[in-house]
């Protein structure tokens, strides 16, 4: 049994071929959780008696009372393999895809992932949305399927029986990697029982199994059923206990930390890689200069804000000044620890390659880059999630509590940057927009009640997105003092454009930096070479190209054409809603030769009514967000669900029934959803439950788009749009 001491923990860190970072990763209630504290268990951490039911990293009062993880959670501890201790830095990361950030930013710290599959359910939505969260950076996957005693215990199922299903979820998760991850590694991440990538068992019972130890030992399936019928799980689990068989696993098939930056770096850091920072992180030197990227940001009642972060490159140490990159701010660390669930054990310093706690970066928030405080390095790429909010709610309180609210709505989005908080200058409220209802109520609502803050909330409002459908013709802004002229064409975005925006292939960020490298991207999904040359920003998934010829001072007035650009896309002038899968093009433009008379006062309203108007010349309309969901329900009720989606403006995509049980995949729009699970539960006598696949914006029908608009902007205090 490992040790977990922080002495060895500590010799451990300064010797990467024995870190293995990891991640858990499943769709809700396939035992994540408990699966985590058998592990923390077998690292003597807590009571074995306890693991299954103490759920050491849901430690959050509100995760104990929901029954789900909500904050994803950091334990360190130490693994005896071979006769060699290993340091095992895991992070277990929630299932409800409202909280799926929390996974999405836990992905960036590790460079592998237990991919968690409940036996019974089999591969579900949430499965495919944390692999593909992992393959987007670059993270190994290795597969363990639970709950195995209930397919011995509940469906009774023979040996063959079992293999066969074992089969049909290894084949459905490597179409899964296959997928999504790029094409380099597309045959050698896939998992298979044979090499030991692939592990069966019951977390609950802690036992599992693999086809190596099997071999090892001499044990069928047949054993594995005589052993759960007659209730002989305990001796199971002596004979293979889970956490052995798991993090041998681990330590087989996932990489350290020296192995995995060699082909991480490129992926999610976009600096130079010939400069000395750049080799340092690939080579992974803790001698090197700091780079660490911060993933998540917590509040400690005693030691304040608490960053948690990857380091890549150097040793951090206590009392050590640092640079926050992004917001060019100096600071001076008071603490560096590493995480075991709850507490932190406090270390003096810790080299690359390890996921730690810092406290003294009060402004941290999830994302920022922390580096050496005499060069600023280029910052990492930023993280992002697959789904964008799509549900907002407005929030309001007493004047008096006003400042507390403030206070907390700003550290909240700096921990969760899915949260995205606004201020609607029209009325004053404070408007949250999360990826669900559960996510802005237990992260924002329930947490500010707790607080003593009487807040009041509107209901859910939906984020549509403007968009236009054909070519404008070429239309002019003219600034107010009549000096400066800007001739624009707007038109709708290739889909495959828009597609590798949305799946990361491009990255928005720093375009003109960027740009020479990832032309060929843009020309792969279609764009014309030389039209591409031309992008001089992206931003909300719109590109704003400069297509003029020879245009004076257009280079000094190039920022507040973009500022102007991006203001419009923030709020279109339909319904000031954020603008989607737009190309809008600078045709022309005529430029007063004083610098003084194109300031930001005349160049940005002149660019903003130029693409106003190109945009109402162009078909403008709304995409609303639509949501691809899995119902599954007993075959009975399969008919008055799918009436009940169609009543809804939803589309039934699919229907599979299989051994009594039904899935039915549908397409619906967000707006219909709010009190969907509570229906759907009165329709099918509580035995039904939704889980979300993908988000996806499609054009709103045309009966409804005037009556649409015209809500928002009353809702908005805007008035009424002319449609004549």
């Amino acid at each position: 049994m490992g040790k977990t001491t922080s002495e060895a923990i500590q010799k451990l860190m300064y010797i990467p071929e024995k870190i293995r970072n990891i991640g858990i990763a499943a769709h809700i209630d396939h035992g994540k959780t408990t699966m985590t504290d058998s592990l923390v268990a077998g690292a003597g951490i807590i009571s074995e008696d306890l693991a299954g039911q103490q759920l050491f990293t849901d430690f959050d009062k509100q995760e104990q009372e929901r029954g789900i993880t909500i904050y994803s959670a950091n334990v360190s501890m130490v693994h005896e393999y071979e006769g060699q201790e290993f340091l095992i830095n895991l992070i277990d990361t929630p299932g409800h895809v409202d909280f799926g950030g929390d996974v999405t930013r836990a992905m960036r710290a590790v460079d592998g992932a237990i991919v968690v599959v409940c036996a019974v359910e089999g591969v579900m939505p949430q499965t495919e949305t944390v692999i593909r969260q992992s393959l987007q950076e670059r993270v190994k996957p290795v597969l363990y399927i639970n709950k195995v005693d209930r397919l011995i215990r509940e469906l009774q199922l023979t040996p063959e029986q079992m293999q066969e299903r074992f089969a049909k979820i290894i084949k459905e998760v490597n179409r899964l990697i296959q997928k999504y991850v790029e094409k380099e590694y597309a045959e050698k991440w896939i998992v298979k029982v044979e090499d030991g990538s692939v592990a069966f068992g019951s977390a609950y019972k802690k036992w599992a199994i693999s086809y190596s130890f099997m071999k090892k030992n001499n044990i069928s399936f047949k054993d594995i059923i005589d052993y759960c019928s007659t209730e002989r799980d305990k001796e199971l689990a002596d004979k293979a206990p889970l956490h052995r068989i798991l993090l041998d696993m681990v330590i087989r098939h996932l990489p350290n930390p020296v192995h995995a930056q060699k082909y991480r770096i490129p992926k999610i850091w976009h600096g130079d890689l010939d400069a000395d920072i750049g080799k340092s992180m690939l080579e992974m030197n803790p001698k090197g200069p700091l780079a660490l990227i911060v993933t998540k940001v917590t509040l400690d009642a005693h030691a304040g804000l608490v960053a948690t972060a990857r380091i890549f490159s150097g040793t951090i140490q206590k009392g050590q000044e640092v640079t926050l990159v992004n917001q060019h701010m100096k600071k001076r660390i008071q603490q560096v620890s590493v995480y075991k669930g709850p507490a932190r054990i406090q270390m003096d310093k810790i080299p690359a390659g390890n996921i730690i706690g810092i406290v003294g970066l009060p402004e941290a928030f999830s994302g920022e880059t922390v580096c050496d405080p005499d060069i600023e390095i280029h910052p990492f790429e930023s993280i992002k999630h697959i789904f964008e909010p799509v549900v907002t709610k407005s929030i309001d309180c007493d004047p008096k509590d006003l400042p507390k609210l403030i206070m907390f709505l700003k550290q909240r989005s700096r921990e969760d940057p899915t949260l995205v908080v606004k201020i609607n200058e029209e009325t004053g409220e404070y408007l949250v927009s999360g990826l669900g209802e559960l996510h802005i109520d237990a992260k924002v609502e329930r947490p500010l009640r707790e607080k003593g803050i009487d807040v009041k909330t509107s209901l859910p409002i939906v984020i549509y997105r403007e968009t236009v459908l054909s070519l404008s013709p070429e239309v002019e802004g003219k600034s107010a003092n009549k000096h400066n002229v800007f001739t624009i064409t707007a038109e709708p975005l290739e889909q495959e454009v828009y597609q590798a925006i949305v799946d990361g292939k491009i990255q928005e960020e720093n375009i003109r930096k960027t740009l020479k490298q990832q032309i060929q991207t843009f020309v792969d999904c279609g764009m014309n070479r030389d039209e591409a040359k031309k992008i001089v920003d992206i931003h909300n998934k719109n590109i704003l190209f400069d297509v003029t010829k020879g245009i004076q001072y257009l280079n000094e007035t190039i920022e507040l054409v973009i500022d102007g650009f991006r203001k419009i896309m923030d709020e279109g002038p339909l319904a000031a809603e954020p603008c989607n899968a737009m190309k809008i093009k600078l045709t022309d433009a005529k430029l007063h030769e004083d610098a003084i008379h194109r300031g930001p006062a005349q160049v940005m309203p002149a660019i903003s009514d130029a693409i106003k108007g190109g945009m109402f010349r162009a078909k403008p309309t709304l995409l609303e967000p639509v949501q691809i969901i899995r119902i599954d329900m007993p075959e009975e009720f399969v008919g008055p669900v799918m009436s009940h989606v169609q009543n809804k403006r939803g589309q039934i995509i699919d229907t599979t029934i299989e051994l009594g049980s039904a899935a039915v995949k549908a397409k619906m729009p967000v707006a219909e959803m709010f009190g969907f699970e509570s229906t759907l539960k009165s329709v099918t006598g509580g035995k039904g439950f939704y889980s979300l696949i993908d988000v996806q914006f499609e054009k709103i029908p045309e009966d409804i788009k005037i009556q649409i608009i015209q809500k928002i902007r009353q809702r908005k205090g805007l008035s009424e749009l002319q449609t004549a």
